[in-house]
């Protein structure tokens, strides 16, 4: 079976849409076949099901199930943050007081850490930002000049389309202009023909009559 589509309507000629009723009309017939229209299958059964946990991850479930289950959200524990000294029962213990001195030497290194941070971040940080906007903008561009060369196909397209139905018209007119004119000529012939068939007639029955 062949798969090409008959457009048998031709929207830059055709005349008529704009009369009073003729929307009326053609939404009254939508709406009467939605009425009637009963699926017969699943249109949809050529598609994979849909996957709603494809890009769940682990951390995304579990919050998730915290707000489906109306839990509050854990609160941020400051105590990695917090310098205690040992409880009082140790505080004579040297081993305690070493943890201590390890927990404090930890922090400060994850400070200094954090100014080497932002001591990069102020002298390089910029730059990267600058980078990084230069990569977006090359991205708008293209994606600008994608979208020019799209509407000019689609102008192009709709100028072809209006061309070739601007000269389908102008045949279809001259075809109808042939077509009512060959109409008038054989009525015109039919006309003459019986015309003819009375005259010969009248003059057969005044021959018959003379005789």
């Amino acid at each position: 079976m062949s798969q090409d589509v008959i457009v048998d309507a031709l929207p830059y000629i055709d005349t008529g849409y704009d009369e009073p009723g003729v929307r009326e009309a053609a939404l009254a017939m939508v709406e009467d076949e939605k009425k009637r229209y009963r699926p017969t299958k699943n249109y949809l059964e050529l598609l994979p099901s849909l996957n709603l946990t494809a890009f769940e991850t682990e951390v995304m479930r579990c919050e998730y199930e915290r707000v489906a289950a109306r839990q509050p959200m854990d609160t941020l524990s400051m105590k990695r943050y917090e310098l205690p000294p040992p409880p009082p029962g140790k505080m004579t213990d040297v081993a305690a007081w070493g943890e201590c001195v390890d927990n404090s030497m930890a922090q400060l290194e994850h400070q200094a850490t954090r100014i080497t941070n932002l001591e990069l971040m102020n002298e390089y940080g910029s730059e990267s930002w600058k980078s990084h906007n230069t990569i977006l903008q090359n991205m708008l561009t293209r994606s600008q000049a994608t979208l020019q060369d799209l509407k000019k196909e689609i102008q192009e397209l709709n100028w072809s389309r209006k061309s070739m139905q601007t000269k389908a018209g102008e045949e279809l007119r001259h075809l109808e202009s042939s077509w009512v004119s060959l109409v008038s000529r054989n009525y015109q012939i039919e006309q003459a023909c019986v015309l003819l068939e009375v005259e010969i007639s009248k003059l057969e029955r005044e021959k018959e009559t003379s005789h």
